[in-house]
């Protein structure tokens, strides 16, 4: 347990220092904070002045929080913040639903269970690092803990989740055509007893289906008419009975 709880500082330590970085150095950020929920908090005019003192106690805990001595201090000023964060989500989430955040980065998406969840993850790190000793991190602990609160970041979506769902799209492919093979003999006869072509030769037919085969992504299905065989060509791909097309063929020649 000593082990966990001592390396619970390290995982806030590098979203503090993300979170303080972003709000102090990118302009963009800085550009944008009048859209976020903390104008509406604060006022406008306020935002940005709001924003940079926020980014200064973040990244005054998550010094705190890497450089000796341990002190359990450190552990309730980074679970103070991830509650301020709490509270701070919570009044977004009511007061301006459809406004960002302005947490980590510039982003338009509104205040989501995603957002609670990080925050939530962050407070109870800081819960635990309370009482953190001089023991050794636990590296892999550490590296899913980032990976998880990485995750529940929306401002880093851009990157990771819309490029997967993208290859998953190009790899699943949800709206190609069926392949061939997947296309039932019913399905084809439904549409074959519909079309033309099947009308106008329905009354020479004598036997019912004797052969089908698959080739170029046509069905060929073949009825026997009298002293010939009807051969009817029904495309795989589409439902428009007018696009089937009959041959009368003698026997000899379809063998």
């Amino acid at each position: 347990m000593h082990g966990i709880a001592a390396s619970q500082p390290y995982v806030i330590a590098v979203f503090l220092t993300w979170a303080g970085l972003m709000k102090l150095l990118s302009r963009r950020m800085r550009a944008q904070a009048g859209q976020t929920a903390l104008a509406r908090l604060t006022g406008a005019a306020r935002a940005v002045p709001v924003l940079r003192l926020v980014g200064l106690v973040e990244l005054a805990v998550a010094a705190a929080l890497l450089l000796p001595p341990v002190h359990p201090l450190d552990g309730v000023a980074a679970a103070l913040l991830a509650a301020g964060f709490l509270a701070y989500l919570t009044y977004a989430y009511v007061a301006a639903p459809t406004s960002s955040c302005g947490c980590l980065g510039t982003h338009s998406r509104p205040v989501d269970l995603r957002a609670f969840a990080r925050a939530g993850v962050l407070l109870a790190a800081g819960l635990v690092s309370i009482g953190a000793g001089p023991h050794p991190s636990l590296a892999p602990l550490v590296l899913l803990e980032v990976v998880i609160l990485l995750g529940l970041s929306a401002e880093l979506d851009r990157y990771w989740l819309t490029p997967s769902r993208r290859l998953l799209v190009r790899l699943r492919r949800p709206l190609a055509a069926p392949p061939p093979r997947d296309v039932p003999l019913e399905t084809t006869l439904h549409l074959l007893r519909r079309s033309p072509a099947y009308c106008s030769a329905s009354a020479r037919l004598t036997s019912d289906v004797r052969e089908t085969w698959d080739e170029d992504g046509v069905r060929f299905v073949v009825y026997g008419a009298d002293e010939r065989s009807a051969v009817f060509a029904v495309p795989l791909s589409g439902d428009d009975p007018a696009a089937i097309r009959v041959a009368l063929v003698n026997e000899a020649a379809l063998a």
